[in-house]
């Protein structure tokens, strides 16, 4: 398992790949904070800092980099690894599917789910989510509109929604 940190316009990026897959990836220049967001009992028991140059990791800096430079759905496109519920599982293959600058609110998220009362459960699918931009949970909202929560700051949530809603199509 390797670890790295990308630079990008939001600031550090980490992100946890297993060689195919990536576990989790944040906001931050913690190793501690991505492994923390995997379940204890799915964590890796080894982990390998490398340079973000390293081949190893080339097509996932690609994907990173095509977002930052407009091509808002290359993350999601890069195999991801989570482990939870089926309806966890649900949730985070279909928020793979909300298209950039058309964000959800968490009753349509629900809703999409086949669960429409099921509003915090559809919340928690997103705090829960560990692979941050590659699972794009920022994409859902607030009933009001507002922002909800973010495990990687309101700041760095709003940066992507703004990216995403003034890009070229």
């Amino acid at each position: 398992m390797i670890l790295t940190t990308f630079t990008t316009a939001d600031g550090p990026f980490t992100v946890l790949f297993d060689g195919r897959a990536v576990w989790a990836s944040g906001w931050t220049d913690s190793a501690t904070a991505i492994i923390e967001r995997i379940r204890a009992a799915e964590r890796p028991a080894e982990v390998s800092m490398v340079n973000p140059g390293d081949p190893r990791v080339a097509g996932v800096r690609t994907a990173i980099d095509a977002f930052y430079d407009g091509d808002l759905t290359a993350p999601q496109h890069v195999e991801v690894r989570q482990f939870g519920t089926p309806a966890q599982q649900q949730g985070w293959n279909r928020l793979r599917e909300i298209a950039p600058g058309q964000p959800l609110s968490y009753a349509e998220f629900a809703n999409t789910l086949g669960t429409p009362r099921a509003v915090r459960a559809a919340a928690s699918i997103c705090a829960r989510n560990a692979p941050a931009l590659f699972v794009p949970c920022h994409r859902v909202l607030r009933s009001d509109g507002s922002l909800g929560g973010f495990a990687w700051g309101m700041d760095v949530k709003q940066s992507l929604l703004q990216r995403e809603r003034t890009a070229r199509p």
